[in-house]
């Protein structure tokens, strides 16, 4: 075994073909490989034909400017056993059911062929949903190395549905209104705001099965966990994971110029709102998105659109083609034309660059993790709709722990009349300022954080370290 080795770690990094897993895990190659490691990215095929239409002057590797930049990344693709026509954002159901059952064996022999050329490779850096690594990583004698890129608070309550499950509060889900509080790590947490797979009646979904065969059939295993969070916001969950297994807070994962990126992660091609936003006072502007992947409805976005017109503050809203459907028109009839001069309406654009303009005040989310993290570094408070999965927790931290942010509506509906409060109330009411103090502090304890001696760079120099003697233990 000692011949498969080499002075710096050579690991394979395959994250979970979504954008909101992409982006974190580009980031993370990225910093590893300026701590030496040689690392071969695999994209799905769809995903990277995706990120090639969406760029200007398409490239077949989307890390040329990083290895200029003098880091050792190379890159391959893989097929997830779809075609890559295939819609997956409206096929949900069929692309998880691919990544279940299929794209193990492309990923198998992907594997093989890459280390039957490279001998070097030791070690295997997966997103924690992938339902094959630790079968993959013990065929090739790999370091298995999971990678979280949610809170540490989504993983340990998945850790625990056994838990969950004996008291009433999963599959099914009895006590809805019982507060958690015997999850090791968790002071409470109500049901209302666990994940949506925890609160579905439905358990056998082809999500839950990923979710079972991934975490307790996988990512319980594995050598390492690293996770994008920050050891001072989720100290008590931290300290509860590490007793069970190495568990690293590394984040936020963010490069070191916050808005210029060495690589392409965005699936659509991005519109620059700079000289729109230039033109608007400081902290005048809501910014509407959610995110790359989750619908809703035509309602919802009607009752969101009527509260924007009757707000009068202005906006801009990066409103996907397919949030509803590919061939429906999500907006109420005349609404571009009556808010004209009010908002601007992309189909994408770049968030980090939209959210650190002095122009943002504020930002209606879905409440997907890497957009919550954002939002913090740029010191923008949210008003929370989470739609689906680990964003209803995300947003009991943001609104209840962090104080941070404010629901978009406190009901099951959503209605114009409120949400035009809401947008008022986050802008310029009593709490915005509240909210804006919170939030400079909540930023600080990032860069802290990320600052030389602060936690999550020490978690990250001992998880290099301890992987590079895990190497040289399989040798």
């Amino acid at each position: 075994m000692a011949a498969r080795r080499s002075e710096n770690p050579h690991a394979i990094f395959i994250p979970f073909p979504l954008q909101g897993h992409l982006i974190p895990s580009v980031l993370l190659a990225t910093k590893l490989a300026s701590k030496g490691f040689t690392i071969t990215f695999v994209n799905t095929e769809s995903i990277h034909h995706s990120i090639a239409k969406s760029l200007a002057t398409p490239d077949d590797d989307i890390f040329t400017k990083a290895r200029k930049a003098g880091l050792d990344i190379r890159y391959t693709t893989v097929s997830d056993g779809l075609p890559v026509g295939f819609d997956r954002s409206l096929n949900h159901d069929q692309f998880m059911e691919c990544l279940l059952h299929v794209s193990s064996a492309h990923v198998d022999e992907l594997v093989g062929n890459l280390i039957k050329h490279d001998p070097s490779i030791s070690c295997l850096i997966t997103d924690s949903f992938h339902v094959w690594p630790l079968m993959i990583s013990e065929k090739y004698k790999l370091v298995n190395i999971s990678f979280w890129t949610e809170p540490a608070l989504i993983l340990n309550l998945y850790y625990h549905l056994d838990l969950l499950k004996k008291n009433g509060h999963y599959d099914p889900l009895d006590k809805c209104d019982d507060i958690i509080d015997y999850i090791p790590g968790v002071k409470s947490i109500k049901p209302k705001d666990t994940m949506s797979y925890i609160q579905a009646t439905d358990t056998d979904t082809v999500s839950h099965r990923i979710i079972h065969k991934a975490l307790f059939g996988g990512t319980k295993s594995a050598d390492f966990v690293v996770c994008n969070t920050i050891q001072e916001l989720e100290p008590h969950t931290l300290l509860s994971l590490n007793q069970t297994q190495p568990f690293y807070a590394i984040g936020p994962i963010f490069p070191n110029e916050f808005t210029q990126e060495l690589v392409s992660t965005s699936l659509w091609s991005q519109q620059d709102c700079s000289s729109w936003l230039d033109n608007k006072p400081i902290k005048s502007v809501l910014y509407v998105s959610f995110g790359s992947y989750a619908h809703t409805t035509k309602h919802v976005l009607s009752e969101i659109a009527c509260g924007l017109l009757e707000s009068g503050i202005s906006f801009v809203w990066a409103l996907r083609p397919d949030i509803v459907s590919s061939n429906d028109t999500a907006l109420p009839l005349g609404f571009e034309e009556q808010v004209k001069d009010q908002g601007l309406i992309v189909p994408w654009c770049n968030q980090k660059a939209v959210l650190s303009h002095p122009s943002i005040g504020g930002f209606l989310t879905h409440c997907g993790w890497n957009s919550v993290l954002e939002s913090i570094w740029c010191e923008v408070p949210m008003i929370c709709f989470p739609l689906l999965t680990d964003q209803f927790t995300n947003r009991k931290l943001v609104v209840d722990d962090w104080k941070i942010g404010i629901n978009l509506c406190e009901g099951d509906l959503v209605k114009r009349e409120e949400v035009t409060n809401k947008f008022k109330d986050l802008m310029n009411g009593e709490k915005s300022q509240e909210m804006r103090i919170e939030i400079k502090k909540t930023k600080r304890t990032l860069e802290n954080a990320l600052a030389k001696g602060g936690s999550s760079q020490r978690n990250f120099d001992q998880f290099v370290d301890e992987v590079k003697v895990k190497i040289d233990q399989m040798k």
